[in-house]
């Protein structure tokens, strides 16, 4: 069974979109989008430096638009599942036909500008734990005043927080934790701090049409799959001030019986975690088109296996 995943912020790189604008259409798709929600895809894709893509309101359309141009580049395909971390749940939410396109990448506009907003109000950020127990991680977190605001299992955990916190998590780490390693953020994303985005967002929904998941769909909310439009879209409003609990959804591929997984561009964060995670199960991140054919292999196996073959 192959799952179809798609990464969040922190993923996007400068440049990565260059090599897919040699797609046939891809341009012209990127260029429609960019007029639709009055930001430059390409120019951030493929000349933006790092800082300017950092920027929330940038990073966010960019990673959504590169997921649906890349996913799109597999072909007519129906993985068994998909799911998203964090952003990357618009992502997942357009492949499985819940939003079109054009509606996704002006949701995650309003969503990228309103928690740049929200971020600007005090200085916070996030920052990967690496090693160590959660039972242990998330209490002393919750000393700190940090939100564990990624729970993202192969044992990492995401703290969120003030800039004040986070100096302090560095000087005093969860016993256990190998390496506190900051992220490329520009504020403590899921967590209390961006509750003034999600009316943002709830004004933005109530605008949008929504049609029930065509796939299978995992929340990363609590690893549930859910089967109606309108939840998802109510998740995908308040997911942004609560934490991403991308353990469970691992535990759903698993429940599901996962025996691959790509991750579309910019692909790798989300496949090392299930190369920890998911032992057994096949990973393939897509970074580039030269990855397509790979990509494509994999799922024709997938697809050929005695499991399908059986209905499984």
């Amino acid at each position: 069974m192959l799952v179809l995943v798609a990464p969040g912020q922190g993923a996007q790189t400068p440049g990565f979109l260059t090599p897919w604008l040699d797609l046939p259409g891809a341009a012209d798709r990127l260029a429609a989008w960019s007029d639709a929600i009055g930001l430059d895809l390409v120019h951030h894709g493929t000349q933006a430096d790092a800082d300017a893509i950092r920027d929330t309101a940038v990073a966010q359309p960019l990673l959504v638009a590169a997921g649906l141009l890349s996913a799109s580049a597999l072909g007519d395909i129906a993985p068994g599942a998909v799911a998203g971390h964090s952003v990357g749940e618009i992502t997942a939410a357009a492949y499985a036909g819940v939003l079109t396109e054009d509606a996704a990448l002006g949701f995650v506009r309003t969503r990228g500008l309103a928690m740049a907003e929200a971020a600007a109000v005090t200085e916070t950020g996030m920052a990967a734990l690496l090693g160590g127990d959660p039972e242990v991680t998330v209490p002393h977190l919750e000393k700190l005043g940090l939100t564990p605001a990624n729970v993202n299992g192969a044992g990492q955990i995401v703290a969120a927080g003030t800039a004040e916190q986070l100096a302090a998590l560095a000087e005093d780490k969860p016993e256990g934790v190998r390496k506190v390693v900051p992220l490329k953020v520009a504020g403590a994303f899921h967590t209390h701090h961006m509750a003034p985005a999600v009316a943002a967002l709830e004004e933005a929904a109530r605008g949008l049409t929504v049609a029930d998941p065509r796939l299978t769909y995992v929340s990363n909310r609590d690893g549930e799959t859910v089967a109606s439009g309108t939840e998802i879209v109510s998740r995908l409003v308040g997911q942004v001030a609560n934490p991403v609990r991308w353990d469970l959804c691992m535990d759903r591929f698993q429940e599901l019986g996962v025996t691959a997984l790509i991750e579309v561009c910019p692909g790798g964060t989300l496949t090392g975690l299930a190369k920890r995670a998911l032992k057994g199960v096949q990973t393939l991140a897509v970074k580039t088109p030269d990855d397509l054919d790979a990509a494509r292999r994999l799922i024709a196996e997938t697809a050929a296996s005695p499991a399908d073959a059986a209905g499984a």
